[in-house]
């Protein structure tokens, strides 16, 4: 134990002594609660819907709606059934101008001083003209609507027809009181796929760090050395808490900045982050357990992986098959955070390789026992035990096997033939 401890202090003071690591983590940190502080001293009121003015007499802050700049749109009407005033409610924020022909109407398009023009051919009939259609563009499907106003209103008045009285008859208002009992997966599901990748992100990132850690000492046969002074699982379990220490660190720094800084600023923000940044505690402390839980889990493989090679290079080949794991259960994860309820999202709650994400998304987004979330993290226990112990088994027996990369079967027949 007191060689762990020793292991342990050294791989820690690697992190925290390491400007790189601490200057990037406060770097993120900061920019970061930045970005979340930008409505307090920038006008983003077109962005977020909100703006904070000054009340001359009192001096306090009040939240405004701003409205959006006007944009000129463009239209030629040869069926004569257009009404400018209809244009104006259903497009606000746009100022709409006629155009003396296509061909204008295009130059307008074309020098951008116009965003959208629109030529109307018959009642029902129209072209659109626009220079760079965004992805987001929805003119056409609201212009539709336009179309079909002034088409029922021009048939009402042929008719003689009353259209308030038709449209009051076919828009009856309907009243609908909605009550979640449980939990609204919808406005979940967002920061629940923003924490499947982060907790992604933090077992290869960190893996991989553990894994290169344990080659280049044995490419620069320092790992000759410290063997002789230290057994080889302190080695290991001393790396992985370690790194699992650092990455909490740094993960810890960046989410409490961001997290804290936008409850600050919640209200500068219209509430339009919620579905990414407004996480309940529970699901955060899920979270917690299980990604930390997760990230042993596959950081004992990543530094038993990184003793069956001799060199750096050497390592993708090493962690090849691991990695395609963890990127098959990161997939299949995020696939079902649309059905968090599912036979498949439970079954893959209670896998140690995959319960590390699936069962936090399930906790927010789904309804979960508690004896499930006790079992599960049980289980992922004893499998970080095991894994534990089985990574430290292979790192002592690769760790000065020199040469060509062993194969994790041979490793594993090797270990077999020892005990």
């Amino acid at each position: 134990m007191k060689q762990f401890w020793i292991v342990l202090k050294y791989e820690l003071r690697e992190y925290f002594e390491n400007k790189v690591f601490m200057g990037l983590t406060a770097v993120l940190a900061i920019l970061g609660a930045g970005a979340l502080f930008l409505p307090r001293f920038v006008d983003m009121s077109g962005f977020t819907g909100v703006q904070v003015t000054e009340n001359a007499e009192s001096g306090e802050s009040g939240e405004t709606e701003t409205p959006e700049d006007d944009r000129v749109f463009l239209y030629l009407d040869h069926a004569g059934v257009v009404r400018e005033d209809i244009l104006g409610e259903m497009f606000p924020g746009v100022a709409w101008q006629q155009a003396a022909d296509v061909e204008a109407l295009k130059s307008s398009l074309e020098a951008q001083e116009a965003e959208a023009g629109f030529v109307v051919t018959g009642d029902s009939e129209y072209e659109y003209y626009v220079f760079n259609k965004s992805m987001g563009d929805s003119n056409t499907a609201v212009f539709d609507q336009a179309m079909k106003l002034f088409y029922r209103m021009d048939y009402c008045a042929v008719a003689g027809l009353d259209l308030n009285e038709i449209t009051a008859m076919y828009d009856a208002p309907i009243t609908v009181t909605e009550t979640v009992l449980n939990k609204d997966s919808g406005s979940n599901y967002w920061y629940c796929y923003v924490l499947v990748i982060l907790v992604f992100m933090l077992i290869v990132y960190y893996g991989q760090m553990i894994a290169v850690s344990v080659t280049s000492e044995k490419s620069n046969r320092a790992i000759e050395v410290l063997v002789t002074s230290t057994s080889p699982n302190s080695l290991l379990f001393g790396k992985v808490i370690a790194g699992a220490v650092g990455g909490v660190f740094q993960m810890g720094v960046m989410m409490g900045a961001i997290l804290i800084s936008y409850q600050i600023n919640r209200d500068q923000w219209g509430g339009m982050l919620d579905m990414l940044l407004y996480i309940p505690a529970e699901v955060l402390l899920a979270f917690a357990f299980f990604g930390l839980g997760g990230y042993l889990f596959y950081a004992f493989l990543y530094g038993a992986m990184g003793a069956l090679v001799s060199k750096t290079e050497d390592i993708s080949k090493s962690v090849s098959g691991l990695m395609i794991v963890i990127m098959v259960v990161y997939f299949f994860s995020l696939l079902q955070l649309t059905d968090v309820d599912g036979n498949v999202i439970k079954i893959l709650s209670f896998l140690p390789i995959s319960s590390y994400s699936t069962m936090f998304a399930r906790i927010g987004m789904g309804t979960v026992a508690a004896w499930e979330i006790i079992v599960s993290f049980l289980i992922l226990v004893l499998s970080i035990v095991g894994v534990g112990i089985l990574g430290a088994k292979i790192y002592r027996m690769g760790t000065l096997r020199y040469g060509n990369p062993i194969k994790i079967s041979t490793a594993l027949k090797s270990l077999k033939k020892s005990e």
